[in-house]
């Protein structure tokens, strides 16, 4: 046996002597096992829970009765985002920004939230995540584990018996260092389940063990840090105390410090605000539902001058129709310029928020796992879009049914009674214009792009830490 192996193996057999390791040890295995199942059956009931509303909402549109097209146009549709297979570990931005939107005409509403239910399944645990304990709690166990590898050494007077017997700080410090890998290795299994497990429901491998190898350099980077501070501080205090600041200065203050850092550099508006100056420019667009505002004069003689027809009533399709199709593609323009500036404004702040990742590891692996796991900004940001889509094609095909399937006559005349109402139905076999809206995640080839910044600093961290290591152990003395 190598002498490295040998005080990997001496380390072991302290730790497992020590009550307070093993305690601590067992509570962080626990609260892992139990907020990892809890998680994985949570979202597996969204996933299918989503999926089956999502059907459901494209049957009942389908299923509606002859109506008046405007009608189908307010009634609307639904889009739900259900969570990707790795969701189970990172939920990301899910829990702020809502899973389903409610589509209708002329207005982009926001997602709606979902977090209320969650809390109370799962009540105490509805804060934890597996990614939340890999990136606070197991750092701290390292600490735990490793702020006295060095010291115990240096105080039970072994130190220099083995310096005395040939053996170099190099080499002590590999031995340690085995000891907390093996550790990290250990607490990484429940990880590799669950991206094995995400690969059955469909998940990329690619982006599965990304993930795994994003959090084992995280870990590796933390028992580093450890190790450096045992062996170059003097005491098992001061070792403690400054490991404790270092794991609450990157895990805790440096997060804070850059959401207000990124808010404060790039102001984004409230939507309060964004709404009023938008409703402002709205207005001078005319109202789709009055054919005759002034907006819609230039239209009406361009509309005339292609058909070649003096009035309104001579044209061959519905003039109220070709009012609400071009005033929902105005309208839609507009309103996706607001969006697209909020977008952008949101993507900003999430960079500058990323960038304090080289102050703090723990921000590196965080926006790692939010990117590869499907459940980052820049993924909703694309739901956001794709069920605006949805919605303008279904809205307009409504509008391209009401400007050619129904006579302006008999539109106009629709309020006479009831039997006019019933003439100005279209058949509900109209009504297939709807497109079947299943929402993915981007591939595993662009999330791992995405995350290569994140995971670029992960790396440069654990350089900069395993050559700390390196050079604190050539300098080791008694």
């Amino acid at each position: 046996m190598s002498p490295v192996t040998r005080i990997a193996r001496e380390e072991w057999r302290l730790w497992m002597r020590s009550k307070v390791v093993v305690a601590a040890a067992l509570i962080v295995a626990t609260l892992l096992a139990a907020t990892t199942l809890l998680t994985i059956n949570r979202i597996a009931a969204e996933q299918s829970e989503r999926l089956e509303q999502q059907i459901a909402a494209e049957k009942t549109f389908f299923a509606q009765p002859d109506r008046h097209p405007h009608r189908m146009v307010h009634y609307g549709h639904y889009a739900f985002r259900p969570p990707p297979p790795l969701a189970m570990f990172e939920p990301g931005v899910d829990a702020v920004t809502g899973q389903s939107i409610f589509l209708e005409g002329h207005r982009q509403n926001t997602a709606m939230f979902a977090d209320t239910k969650a809390a109370a399944d799962l009540g105490g645990f509805a804060a934890l995540t597996p990614a939340s304990l890999y990136q606070l709690l197991l750092p701290l166990l390292l600490i735990v584990l490793g702020h006295a590898l060095f010291l115990r050494e240096r105080e039970s007077g072994t130190l220099a018996v083995m310096l005395a017997q040939g053996q170099s700080g190099t080499k002590l410090a590999a031995g340690k260092a085995l000891a907390l890998l093996t550790v990290i290795t250990i607490f990484m299994i429940p990880l590799v389940a669950v991206a094995v497990y995400s690969t059955s429901l469909g998940e990329s491998g690619l982006a599965a063990f990304s993930l795994v190898g994003g959090y084992f350099v995280y870990l590796c980077v933390w028992g580093a840090i450890v190790l450096a501070a045992s062996i170059i501080l003097k005491q098992r205090a001061v070792s403690l105390g400054v490991l404790i600041f270092a794991w609450l200065f990157a895990a805790l203050v440096v997060p804070r410090f850059a959401i207000n850092a990124s808010s404060a550099m790039v102001d984004a508006p409230g939507k309060i605000e964004s709404d009023l100056v938008m409703l402002a420019e709205q207005r001078k667009l005319g109202d789709g539902h009055n054919a005759a505002d002034p907006a819609f004069q230039r239209l009406q003689a361009e509309v005339l001058e292609q058909y070649e027809v003096e009035t309104i009533e001579e044209l061959p399709i519905n003039w109220r129709g070709v009012v609400a199709s071009y005033s929902e593609a105005e309208l839609t323009e507009l309103l996706n310029g607001y969006a697209e500036k909020r977008m952008n404004l949101e993507a900003a702040q999430s960079r500058i928020f990323d960038f304090f990742g080289l102050a703090s590891p723990t921000i590196a692996i965080s926006s790692a796992s939010r990117t590869l796991s499907g459940t980052d900004l820049a993924t909703h940001h694309r739901f956001l879009r794709e069920s605006e889509t949805l919605r303008f094609d279904f809205v307009q095909s409504l509008n391209e049914v009401h400007a050619e399937e129904l006579d302006y006559a008999i539109d106009m005349n629709r309020n006479a009674g009831p039997e006019a109402s019933r003439r100005a139905r279209v058949n509900a076999e109209a009504w297939q214009v709807l497109d079947e809206f299943r929402f993915v995640p981007d591939s595993a080839g662009e999330r791992t792009s995405r995350a290569m910044m994140s995971m670029g600093t992960l790396t440069f961290w654990l350089l900069l830490a395993v050559a700390f290591v390196f050079i604190s152990a050539r300098r080791v003395r008694l």
